[in-house]
């Protein structure tokens, strides 16, 4: 009998914690269909789910697993499900439980993957690149031309809000830690040494009036001096806040305060400036039909090679440990992806680039695959 191989957490601490196990394969109910798990993104909310800050759905399955994003086969169907055939390559923010090698979904929670597009690149578009286009475009509407600022710009995120930058003709300005600056820079952007320059200072210089909206995931006095670099009639957009969960430690007191300090300044309206929040999944939840077209137009541009998502890890599940490591001391440059699979990837893979992949053994290029972005 087949099994299914998930990370689980059982109880709240540092990667020490998150365990994998084996249990049967699920069975889909009415209007599911499983999953079969080509590649799961590693998020700073499943941080928040391993560090119990995260709030999980009552109807995930217990002991939770993490996983914010997936990209995988439709592998079985329940009954009353149309409109999706076993074999057909999808998308889902599944929000929990993506580190396994199948999932059961809602049907209509599953977005149409094409041919042909590496897992790992596609799954960094499920989270990042629709938190990217959807704060740009739904809250902000930028406009080409306009200067932009980008903090954690080496972060998934950051990288997605950098590649649609280019893509949009927007003047990018990245912050980041000394070690990351060649990567802001080769990825267009103005960069900027947070550790060593006041970026608002930096954001004068270079900009003239400040930038029309700022991008920020840190915290609350990161918070208050995006919001002094903005230009008149400017944006401060928040998502997140690291700083809530640095170093990989619950700070309850940096959360409160994080939330106060975004309340206290988008209360100021200094100069026509404006501040909000996003939540990606509090906008799917009130614009559910914004959410698939989104992630349809993502899909669109990156099949036709105009998006380059920056994968900075593939590892088998057996090294989620490692990569909850990489995310607590933000080591890592773009998005890192588990590979429930490996077999499977590396067929998916060897469809697309055959001559590339004829001899390649799945479990050591996923082991030994380390890409120079990650160092």
């Amino acid at each position: 009998m087949m099994k299914n191989q998930r990370v689980v957490v059982t109880h709240p601490g540092g990667p020490e914690v998150l365990e994998l196990i084996e249990e049967d394969l699920p069975e889909p109910q009415a209007g599911q269909a499983r999953v079969k798990i080509l590649a799961a993104g590693v998020a700073y909310a499943d941080v928040g789910v391993r560090l119990g800050t995260y709030p999980v759905p009552e109807s995930s399955p217990r002991p939770v697993s993490p996983g914010y994003d997936i990209v995988g086969v439709v592998d079985a169907l329940g009954s009353e499900v149309s409109g999706i055939s076993v074999g057909q390559p999808v998308a889902a923010l599944t929000v929990v439980g993506g580190y396994a090698q199948y999932l059961c979904l809602p049907a209509t929670e599953l977005v149409r993957v094409s041919d042909g597009l590496d897992p790992a690149q596609t799954v960094s578009l499920v989270l990042n690149y629709v938190t990217a286009y959807q704060m740009l475009h739904r809250v902000a509407a930028v406009q080409a031309g306009d200067w932009i600022l980008v903090h954690g710009a080496a972060g998934g995120v950051g990288t997605a809000l950098l590649d649609l930058g280019k893509l949009m003709d927007l003047k990018v300005i990245g912050t980041a830690s000394a070690g990351k600056q060649d990567l802001v820079a080769w990825l267009a952007a103005v960069a900027l040494n947070y550790q060593a320059e006041d970026f608002v200072a930096r954001v004068r210089q270079e900009t003239g009036e400040g930038v029309a909206s700022a991008y920020d995931p840190i915290g609350p006095e990161n918070y208050t001096r995006s919001y002094q670099a903005l230009r008149s009639g400017g944006i401060l957009v928040t998502y997140g806040s690291y700083a809530a969960n640095q170093g990989g430690q619950s700070r309850p007191q940096v959360a409160a305060a994080t939330r106060a300090t975004r309340d206290r300044l988008a209360k100021q309206h200094e100069a026509g400036k404006r501040v909000e929040g996003y939540f990606i999944t509090r906008m799917k939840a009130a614009h559910p039909a914004w959410f698939r077209s989104d992630l349809q137009t993502l899909l669109d541009l990156l099949a036709q090679g105009k998006l380059h998502p920056l994968v900075a890890e593939r590892l088998p599940l057996s090294e989620a440990r490692r990569a909850h490591e990489l995310m607590d001391r933000a080591g890592a440059r773009g998005k890192i992806v588990l590979i429930p699979r490996p077999d499977s990837y590396t067929q998916t893979m060897s469809g697309l680039h055959k001559e590339m992949w004829e001899g390649v053994d799945a479990q050591k290029y996923v082991d030994e695959e380390r890409k120079s972005w990650a160092k």
